[in-house]
């Protein structure tokens, strides 16, 4: 659900980017635009203008943050431009704020996903946060709120403001500002108003620097961003450093096999590699595999910069048996670039970035495999099969069980994926007739029976 257009957005927009005036205005140019996630997995646009005297009221903006009940925005800042350190501290702050506002004392309250941006979409400066909306109105929930933010005494400290109706319908946003003398106090009343949909979703611009990295020397300033609290960053480091920067295939093919948990994946993959003669082999490699849950349980930037690495070791590996025998991979860059697009871009599908955008092509620094495979099963049978297997689920695997639209994200991403794109495998039938078909489309496109 988007709020409804008015000829004036072009007019507003223009002068939503420039700097907030008065004497309370930060250093910093903070974001005017809001994508607010819905139940059903809707956007709202809106931004909020301090010189819009005599706007008409929004009744949608009314509805969503307004009276019943009081809403309150939390964001995270960085400064536009800022470097992987800054980057990595806003988005494990991020995640800490999700996990406190998951809990007491705000369990009765609603949360919901908050992206603010600059109008004209380009890189940088967007800020991950919250909408928390309290159906109670409790003045509980504001000073909790503020002890809150009393705990974060070092940078970035997150951004609070909340939302008031008043008498004419119109919805204000109230910044709250911590003023050394006098504590927390509200600094000003902004007018909401409602914003077109950009053309593209806000946080396409930013994935090359958050999960789709374009290239190596990208992933890795993360992962060295983190070595001061997770010091199997620098072993995983090490161990990149020591993979040649640029590798050539050997003369046998490459085949990657890419696909959902529960597709078949292992067993295609061992099965192909029997057949062929083919070397095996895993991303995330098993030098690194062992810490893998340790990233796992890290946000977007830091997982993704992890399994990016672990496809460049492979890489190294690839290169190295490719001179020998055909190489078959459990996974590749597919999986890491997929997963980062569906849980990074909020909303339905139709906020995915369209098809031959250039956040699906493969990295230029990366060996590319000659052949890559999709092996899809219905949600149904994929259900079966996780149930029959009684295995631990990683925290994205229980995401895909319970959440129908990421599940449909990762998968869509996947078909949009190019050079090379995938050949979409249906690995239902049986293990002797999906094996048959696949190793009849490695045939056709790499001769190697």
């Amino acid at each position: 659900m988007a709020f409804g257009r008015r000829p004036r957005a072009p007019l507003l927009l223009a002068r939503l980017s420039g700097l907030r005036r008065g004497a309370c205005a930060p250093a910093m140019e903070l974001p005017r635009c809001f994508a607010l996630e819905l139940p059903g997995c809707t956007l709202a646009h809106f931004a909020v203008d301090d010189e819009a005297p005599g706007a008409h009221p929004d009744p949608h903006a009314a509805a969503l943050l307004g009276p019943p009940g009081r809403s309150y925005s939390l964001s995270v800042p960085v400064a536009e431009g800022a470097g992987c350190a800054a980057r990595v501290r806003a988005a494990r702050l991020h995640q800490r704020l999700l996990h406190q506002l998951r809990g007491s004392p705000f369990q009765l309250c609603q949360l919901h996903r908050l992206l603010c941006y600059h109008p004209g979409g380009g890189a940088g400066g967007l800020q991950h946060g919250f909408l928390l909306h309290d159906p109670r109105d409790s003045p509980d929930t504001r000073s909790a709120l503020l002890a809150l933010l009393d705990a974060y005494r070092d940078a970035p400290r997150p951004l609070l403001a909340e939302f008031a109706g008043d008498a004419g319908r119109q919805l204000w946003r109230r910044p709250w500002e911590l003023q050394d003398e006098h504590g927390w106090r509200q600094v000003g009343s902004e007018l909401v108003v409602p914003a077109p949909d950009p053309a593209l979703h806000p946080v396409v611009p930013d994935l090359p620097s958050c999960g789709v990295f374009p290239h190596r020397e990208a992933a890795r300033a993360v992962l060295e961003a983190c070595t001061s609290f997770i010091p199997e960053a620098q072993a995983v480091l090490d161990l990149v450093d020591r993979c040649p920067e640029q590798v050539q295939k050997g003369k046998f093919p490459v085949i990657a096999i890419e696909g959902l948990d529960a597709t078949g994946k292992t067993t295609v993959t061992q099965s192909v590699s029997d057949s062929l003669k083919a070397v095996l082999l895993k991303s995330p490699p098993a030098c690194i595999s062992q810490w893998r849950k340790i990233f796992d349980d890290e946000p977007t930037i830091i997982r993704r910069a992890f399994y990016s690495l672990g496809n460049y070791i492979v890489a190294s590996e690839i290169a190295k048996e490719s001179t020998k025998s055909p190489v078959i991979i459990d996974r590749y860059w597919h999986s890491t670039a997929t997963y980062t697009i569906a849980s990074e871009v909020s909303g339905g599908l139709q906020h995915l970035p369209p098809t031959h955008h250039p956040i699906y092509q493969w990295p230029r620094d990366l060996l590319k495999p000659d052949l890559v495979l999709l092996l899809t099963v219905s949600p149904e049978e994929r259900m079966k099969r996780i149930e029959g297997r009684g295995l631990e689920r990683t925290r994205e695997e229980v995401e895909l069980e319970t959440d129908s639209i990421y599940r449909q994200k990762v998968e869509v991403s996947y078909q949009r994926m190019e050079d090379p794109g995938c050949h979409v495998v249906d690995a239902s039938p049986s293990r002797e007739k999906v094996l048959q078909t696949v190793l009849s489309i490695i045939q056709n496109n790499c001769n190697v029976l």
